[in-house]
């Protein structure tokens, strides 16, 4: 198997799990809103980035990628759907049975998981449909 047959959403997952259970029995929102930098801006305020902004922001970024490598027809792409379902299902039920895991930035790589299943057959049923249709004309 290809390392490219893993769904980078995994990484959002493991890296939210390394912050949130590495902070022992601190709340998760309390390590999650802990800021990484601050930058005042023209108009006076400061615009805080927070390690939840981080984790959203590095899940949207995957699930471009996965997005993007939905879009190639190999038979690596059939192992990648089948784990990036794997990886909902495992983002789902840690959301509904850990305390931890109960936070925004949570449900957003859970949704970014839920999105990566979703669009990844979409898009993968349409590209083997577009093959095939191209293949038909010869």
């Amino acid at each position: 198997m290809s390392l490219r047959a893993l769904p980078l959403i995994l990484i959002a997952f493991i890296a939210y799990n390394v912050i949130v259970l590495a902070g022992g029995n601190v709340p998760a929102d309390d390590i999650l809103r802990k800021t990484i930098f601050s930058v005042p801006m023209i108009s006076g305020a400061r615009w805080t980035f927070s390690i939840s902004d981080f984790l959203i922001l590095l899940t949207m970024i995957l699930l471009f990628i996965e997005l993007v490598k939905s879009t190639y027809t190999s038979s690596m792409q059939m192992i990648d759907h089948g784990l990036s379902m794997l990886v909902f299902i495992a983002c789902l039920v840690e959301f509904l049975l850990v305390p931890q895991a109960t936070s925004s930035a949570f449900f957003f790589i859970m949704v970014g998981a839920l999105i990566d299943v979703v669009a990844g057959a979409l898009i993968g049923i349409r590209t083997a449909r577009r093959d095939l249709n191209i293949g038909g004309e010869h």
